[in-house]
């Protein structure tokens, strides 16, 4: 076994790797399906869940049949939470589609089992998917990447699940379209001297009424360009977010399709990835633009050389961070193969190119708009371990700075050295434009203090380009274990703030 344990010693299971001459549309594909040689598992967790993941890799589960249908029923339990609108797990609004079948009200247990359901059926369907992949299953890519379209354009007009991050990016839009500032001025304030902004109010997550914008100008540009077609009402201006974030995740899965070495696995990972869908798709986070200003900055890295590729690294870059910071992340990525490759002049350029278009965004808003960013850095939340460090900083009666200090410093360290070890377990003659990416983005998953599920695209984004390896069957079990304890529409969400 190649994608998530090793090449199976037991009696014949499903067909083996395809011959050289299937059509698949990707050169070297022997190459490509043959058995990774990988180290042993090290640990004794590797150890269990090599086990574990070999004897259901030899189960039902594997037969791509099953593995589809599973997948289907995750995304089928999703979207009926969607189209049962208004309910616990979503907005308390409805979209053109929310009306199918009749809202679940209050009914939490019933929501929750249904959102929960759809999580682990989504997970196991992936699991049966990449399993059935590893063992020869050559499906076509475009068969895929259709099947998918159609499900995201059903979901773009249900109602979001699982959070209420969009009724913040449409009052943050709302507030910028009526000429104010989100980076400034919070939805609460922003009600008070405008009584026509409380639909948008109501829909917004308690935690976050008197919060202001931390995502970039180019992000609140695209808030505010729905919200401008939106007017007064803020389900419209949610469906146009919804709708764009949509049309982005395809556009990401088919540059997948046209520019990847194994456009199929890409596909499995990103546009026919039902936990990615629920998350992304479903959940509408801004965070698919990132991850598409990722994706578009390593292949170019990849395939475009000399100063004009460096020039549209430099761009994609600082619209990406003009999106949410942890673009940073791909960019430090991006540099870490040319700086150890002592490609100086390279790294300053786009480092610069980056810092022009950061800044030309930062213009019309001012440096004050930069401080919500320093704030939401200091947020820690669980399953994270940082907050059993803060629970014990508080319970010594340490002041909230020297904890937000002490954590502040720890956490970075930590993720330079995950970082270091997950480049290290992948292949080291693999492209380091790729696997330096994936090796931070994902260390940044599991060492920052305040992390959710949907943002894990910017890693499985990166992980499509890197082939097969250990990291996938770790970063599918966290993105699902993070889906599983973040989904609730919101108002769960307790900050806890040093």
């Amino acid at each position: 076994m190649a994608e998530l344990t090793q090449a199976p010693t037991q009696p014949p299971g499903p067909p083996g790797p395809v011959k050289p001459t299937d059509r698949s549309g990707v050169k070297g594909r022997a190459e490509v399906n043959a058995p990774l040689q990988s180290p042993a598992p090290t640990g004794p967790v590797d150890r269990l869940m090599s086990t574990v993941i070999r004897k259901l890799a030899w189960s039902k589960l594997s037969d791509p049949r099953v593995a589809v249908a599973v997948s289907g029923l995750g995304l089928l339990l999703g979207m009926i939470v969607g189209a049962t609108a208004p309910n616990t797990a979503t907005l308390q609004t409805e979209l053109p589609l929310s009306h199918i079948l009749p809202s679940l009200g209050a009914d939490k247990i019933q929501t929750m089992v249904l959102l929960y359901a759809g999580d682990v059926f989504a997970c196991l369907g992936l699991a049966g998917m990449l399993w059935a992949h590893s063992q020869g299953w050559r499906p076509q890519p475009r068969h895929l990447f259709i099947v998918s379209a159609v499900v995201v354009a059903v979901m773009v007009s249900l109602t979001p699940v699982g959070s209420s991050d969009t009724a913040s990016y449409a009052a943050y839009g709302r507030i910028a379209a009526q000429g104010g500032n989100p980076y400034v001025t919070s939805p609460q304030a922003w009600l008070a001297h405008h009584s026509s902004y409380l639909p948008y109010f109501k829909l917004i997550g308690a935690s976050w009424t008197r919060q202001v914008s931390v995502y970039g100008p180019f992000a609140t540009a695209i808030q505010r360009f729905a919200a401008s077609i939106g007017g007064a009402d803020p389900a419209t201006t949610i469906w146009i977010l919804m709708i764009l974030n949509g049309a982005v995740f395809l556009a990401v899965g088919w540059l997948l399709l046209k520019t990847s070495d194994d456009p199929v696995r890409a596909t499995l990972f990103w546009t026919a990835n039902p936990v990615i869908i629920q998350q992304l798709v479903s959940g509408g986070h801004m965070d698919t633009f990132v991850a598409a200003a990722a994706i578009c900055a390593i292949q170019v890295a990849r395939r475009v050389s000399g100063r004009w590729g460096d020039i549209l690294i430099g761009v994609l870059i600082g619209l990406g961070i003009g999106i949410k910071i942890n673009m940073g992340l791909v960019a430090v990525g991006l540099a870490w193969p040319m700086l150890l490759r002592r490609e100086w002049l390279r790294v300053a350029r786009i480092a610069g190119i980056s810092l022009v278009v950061v800044a030309l965004q930062y213009i019309s808003w001012g440096l004050r708009a930069v401080e919500p960013i320093f704030q939401g850095s200091q947020w820690v939340i669980l399953p994270s371990p940082w907050r059993f460090v803060q629970m014990i900083g508080q319970a010594l009666n340490f002041s909230p700075g020297t904890v937000a200090i002490i954590i502040g410093c720890l956490w970075p360290i930590a993720m330079i050295i995950l970082a270091w070890l997950i480049y290290r377990r992948i292949s080291s003659d693999q492209p380091p434009e790729v696997v330096a990416p994936f090796a931070l983005t994902f260390a940044w998953i599991l060492a920052a203090p305040w992390v959710f599920p949907w943002y894990t695209a910017i890693a499985w984004v990166a992980l499509t380009q890197v082939p097969r390896n250990r990291m996938t069957r770790w970063l599918t079990i966290v993105t699902v274990l993070l889906a599983i304890w973040h989904s609730g529409g919101g108002e769960h969400v307790t900050l806890g703030q040093v």
